[in-house]
């Protein structure tokens, strides 16, 4: 009798405590950062990860009475991993929304896991225009190529640019950006003489860039991704490019903010464009480059950080909307058509396509203050990704 009646009251214990628990569960809300923090995109990682604690000290940790707790995971940049933690995070954490993905392979591998879990997946850095098609509970804060290359092809028709040699990274975001500058370029009445990929992982870009200037093009157009870009641009400086008469222009994801002033005055009067500049002529934007490189000494904000500090902001928004209801399809709904002003400029999110609809900047890479930084000097309101329905 005893025993039964300690077994009863333990029985108790344990269901008044795991109601205890769930209730607290419920004043919580995890998110699931995943993120490169090691391995060759590691730049990127630290990028997003500062910018969301810095979101989070401007704006508190607490949404529609809800305490927001984010859980980082390393996944090296290598998209088993992020698959593992993903599940992970949504099964063991019961995480609420996941988000980061510093590469397209990373994000994919993500996909499924978000569909099946109904968890909305905020895309705060990969640029692969069909990524968003492959799960309807991605979101995208970062950009994609397309969105920032179209208005590097039409630039360079409009300048004086008849020859173009087209260089990418061989993966996803580079083949969107060769297509995207080609298809505008030539509908322009540009000629692309050659369209090269150098591998993704250990390039070497001798070879590519002295095929490159052995055609004698007008000018070489660039992509690669966020942290590569200073080894790219020694080697162009050897090869002599400007010497020869051939401008060199591409996407802003060559000159990385993050990495611009140690790339040296090789860079100087290089053209491209992209969705953000650290030199951003903006009220937003200056408290947030100040309040960011206060919090994190001898490091600037690049592209990359705007991705992860308004994916955040995503999330917050939605949250205040479904007043802290965190069921996946709610969240989802209420991020789709959510508009603001970001340290970039006005973006929404495209409620057909949950992909962001932002303003592109054409830049120039000058010194100011004794610092390099791209100097916008022409801006694409509103762009939507070109390639959406034509993949």
């Amino acid at each position: 009798m005893l025993r039964r009646h300690a077994l009863m009251g333990l029985a108790g214990a344990a269901l008044a405590f795991g109601f205890c628990g769930s209730a607290l569960a419920e004043d919580t809300v995890k998110i699931g950062l995943i993120l490169p923090m090691t391995g060759p995109s590691a730049s990127t990682g630290r990028e997003i990860e500062a910018a969301v604690k810095l979101y989070m000290q401007q704006n508190g940790d607490k949404v529609a009475g809800k305490k927001i707790e984010v859980i980082t995971r390393d996944d090296t940049g290598q998209a088993d991993i992020t698959k593992r933690l993903a599940q992970e995070l949504v099964v063991n954490d019961k995480v609420a929304v996941i988000a980061g993905f510093g590469l397209t392979p990373l994000a994919l591998a993500a996909g499924p896991i978000a569909t099946q879990a109904k968890v909305p997946a905020v895309i705060m850095a990969a640029g692969t225009s069909m990524i968003v098609d492959q799960s309807p509970f991605f979101v995208r804060t970062s950009f994609t190529l397309p969105q920032n290359t179209t208005p590097m092809a039409e630039w360079a028709a409009k300048n004086g640019i008849k020859k173009v040699v087209t260089l990418v990274s061989d993966y996803g975001p580079g083949i969107d950006a060769e297509k995207a500058f080609k298809d505008k370029f030539t509908a322009d009445g540009g000629q692309v003489l050659d369209s090269l990929r150098a591998p993704l992982r250990n390039p070497e870009f001798a070879p590519f860039l002295q095929k490159a200037k052995d055609l004698k093009p007008d000018a070489l157009f660039l992509f690669v991704p966020s942290g590569f870009g200073a080894s790219l641009m020694k080697q162009v400086s050897e090869r002599q490019f400007k010497e020869a008469g051939i401008q060199v222009i591409g996407t802003g994801d060559v000159l990385d903010d993050e990495q611009l002033n140690g790339m040296g005055d090789v860079v100087l009067g290089m053209i491209t464009s992209m969705n953000y500049s650290a030199a951003h002529d903006s009220p937003e934007n200056k408290k947030y480059v100040a309040d960011f490189e206060k919090a994190n000494p001898n490091m600037r904000p690049n592209f990359m950080s705007v991705g992860g500090y308004d994916g955040i902001g995503l999330i917050y928004k939605a949250l205040e909307k479904t007043g802290g209801d965190t069921t996946g399809t709610k969240l989802l709904d209420a991020m789709k058509g959510l508009s603001w002003t970001s340290p970039r400029g006005p973006i929404s999110i495209d409620p057909d396509t949950r992909d962001i609809v932002q303003n592109v900047y054409i830049r120039k890479a000058e010194k100011k203050d004794g610092q390099i930084y791209n100097i916008e000097f022409a801006t694409i309101p509103n762009v939507k990704d070109p390639l959406h329905g034509k993949k």
